[in-house]
């Protein structure tokens, strides 16, 4: 009975799962296989971004806000981080006000015969000749002002549809080793803004349950003291951490590696730039493409070898599927369709002011546009929120 009880046993031995991966007959939580990765929303939302800087059509742009904020609003996860949408959103009307506002009080370079009120202008120096306080101000040079920050605005909405959807941690694991360090710099600079926006709204909440003001300046200076000082014991609670993980260790490599890593990047990275602009000159449509992907490749090599130096492992990491080539796609549709339309009829995508006229809404590039909203549909929507008023159960 023995012989055969250990018999059994070394039959039903199965081999060892790999690190981060549960055991046999544990299922993955539902959690974990609904999760996209962070990389292609970031390529999403950085395409969105780029096909919003090829056009001043104030139609596109608003058609590229109005998809990148449907996406946000059925895909953002409920967490702390997905909260910063608004505060871009309220940066970008801020600096198109503040752009309007240059353009009335500083004047535009857009000569216009439409006058539509005209300030007191201050007389100034002759050194600053071609600037201006005060004076007409016209149609036209408004509505260059308004097609321009609109573009930036866009822009600036895109990164905040990234920043809601993308979680900034997982989107840090998933960087090559080589990229680690600089990853986490760019990831707390990134979440410093959705940690800032969590304070303020738990620091105003606490406000109005004792009765004190938490609008106004004085709410907001009341405010700013303990938002700095939360911020600062974050800072050293981050550093504390990272230190006690062993952040900025390096592994010894042979020299000649850390020689051919560097030629390799340096190499790269002036290929990228030599072919960057090859293309945006007449003269090096020939060679330009050739020397930017040569530079690409060698820099990626660059990359390869360098991760050798960073002693890393990836805790369950995020699967590249097909969603998020899917996802990934789309954006990169938008961007290249768009710009293929700009080359093909410049003046749809860029319309003119002077004579001023109505901007129309070109078909096809509103039909690319309409590619965005691909991952509302093939991503999966975000678990519930949990209910504050239920108590957990143990």
């Amino acid at each position: 009975m023995r012989e055969a009880r250990g018999s059994g046993r070394a039959g039903l031995a199965r081999p060892r799962p790999e690190r981060g991966t549960p055991p046999a007959g544990v299922p993955v939580p539902r959690a974990r296989r609904a999760q996209l990765h962070p990389g292609a929303w970031w390529l999403w939302a950085l395409a969105l971004g780029t096909a919003a800087t090829r056009t001043t059509n104030p139609l596109l742009l608003a058609l590229l806000i109005t998809v990148s904020g449907y996406v946000v609003a059925v895909r953002r996860p409920h967490t702390p981080w997905a909260r910063s949408y608004g505060a871009f959103v309220k940066l970008a009307a801020a600096v198109l006000l503040l752009r309007l506002a240059f353009a009335v009080f500083l004047g535009s370079p857009i000569p216009g015969t439409h006058t539509l009120f005209t300030l007191p202008e201050v007389p100034l120096p002759d050194w600053a000749q071609g600037i201006r306080l005060g004076g007409r101000v016209t149609a036209e040079g408004l509505t260059f002002a308004l097609y321009d920050a609109l573009r930036l605005a866009a822009l600036l909405i895109c990164v905040g549809a990234a920043n809601a959807l993308a979680s900034p941690s997982r989107l840090l694991k998933s960087l090559p080793g080589a990229l680690y360090e600089l990853g986490v710099a760019v990831v707390v600079a990134l979440t410093f803004a959705p940690n800032l926006i969590a304070d303020v709204r738990r620091l105003r909440a606490a406000r109005r349950l004792r009765g004190r003001p938490d609008k106004g300046v004085r709410g907001l200076v009341q405010v700013g003291l303990p938002v700095l000082e939360g911020a600062l014991e974050r800072s050293v609670s981050l550093a504390a951490a990272m230190d006690a993980r062993g952040y900025g260790r390096t592994a010894e490599v042979p020299p000649a590696v850390r020689r051919t890593t560097a030629a390799l990047t340096l190499g790269g990275l002036l290929g990228v730039c030599a072919g960057t602009y090859g293309l945006l000159t007449a003269e090096g449509g020939s060679y330009g493409l050739p020397v930017l992907l040569a530079g690409l490749a060698s820099a990626l090599a660059g990359l390869r070898l360098g991760g050798r130096r960073t002693l890393r492992t990836r805790y369950r990491p995020d699967p590249w599927d097909a969603r998020a080539w899917l996802v990934s796609a789309s954006g990169a549709a938008v961007a290249a369709l768009l710009i293929l339309a700009g080359s093909l009829d410049p003046g749809a995508l860029r319309p003119g002011v002077v004579p001023l006229e109505p901007p129309t809404l070109p078909l096809w590039p509103a039909a690319a546009v309409l590619l965005g909203l691909l991952p509302a549909f093939v991503t999966p929507a975000p678990e519930a929120a949990p209910d504050p008023r239920k108590e957990p159960t143990t």
